[in-house]
């Protein structure tokens, strides 16, 4: 039983309150070899943990995600290859893989919906990994997200003609390289937070992807918020909360 679950058979009175003090000893986290699962991570942060795959063994990648599955029924598990992708959906076959993202996931059912609509944006197709990251975090809350690429600066006019998506969106992520100057352009025709991602993509000293950070930093866009170079998971997170948030104050 999850945080929630708990507290209900609380209030339903199927569970005393020694039982559930007893439970929630034990319901914080569960440890396996190599591997400790923040169960509790949904109640205080909105979405389940997340296991980071490019450092983890198949193995420790299963172990974990299938503890997340069974408390949740979602799960992420990011910055995976396709090689190890097919071995893990093997061992657990209710998830997908996206190539673009190098992401396997299985998200949450119809029935946990948050209002609002977050638009990621990138700039080249260049940024489409970073994109397709903050997507499916910005759907592991069950908030939905539409994607539009190829509206960089260089040919402005691509972006303008999307006006109508630009403000009906709730929320905004950027994904921009090179001088990362797209995050700046739309913080400048929209109301809603904007949440610039910098990507390691352009020519000569792009320096990884720093060039667009530090570009993205400085922008003169006020209140542009900016995660790390190529962190569309982290991007995709905020939006996430910050849909969340509205939901709460909307009570």
């Amino acid at each position: 039983m999850n945080l929630d679950e708990l507290l209900t058979a609380l209030k339903e009175g199927v569970k005393s309150i020694e039982e559930v003090k007893e439970q929630m000893k034990f319901a914080q986290t569960q440890e396996m070899e190599d591997v400790v699962v923040d169960l509790q991570r949904e109640a205080r942060c909105g979405l389940p943990e997340v296991v980071y795959g490019r450092t983890k063994s198949v193995k420790q990648i299963v172990d974990a995600a299938r503890v997340v599955l069974d408390s949740s029924g979602k799960v992420l598990i990011t910055r995976v290859d396709e090689g190890r992708a097919r071995e893990i959906i093997e061992k657990l076959p209710e998830c997908s893989y996206s190539t673009k993202a190098q992401a396997v996931y299985k998200l949450p059912d119809n029935s946990e919906t948050i209002n609002g609509k977050v638009l990621v944006v990138g700039a080249g197709t260049s940024d489409v990994k970073a994109v397709e990251e903050a997507a499916i975090t910005v759907r592991m809350f069950g908030a939905e997200a539409e994607t539009l690429v190829d509206v960089g600066v260089a040919g402005l006019q691509r972006l303008l003609s999307k006006k109508e998506q630009l403000l009906s969106a709730d929320c905004i992520i950027v994904c921009a390289g090179m001088e990362g100057a797209l995050p700046s352009v739309i913080g400048g025709l929209v109301k809603v937070p904007v949440i610039a991602v910098p990507v390691s993509s352009g020519y000569g000293m792009s320096l990884g992807g720093v060039s667009a950070l530090l570009g993205m930093l400085n922008s003169c866009a006020s209140g542009l918020t900016v995660v790390n170079v190529d962190n569309g998971f982290g991007a995709g997170y905020a939006a996430g909360r910050i849909l969340l948030s509205q939901k709460v104050n909307a009570k």
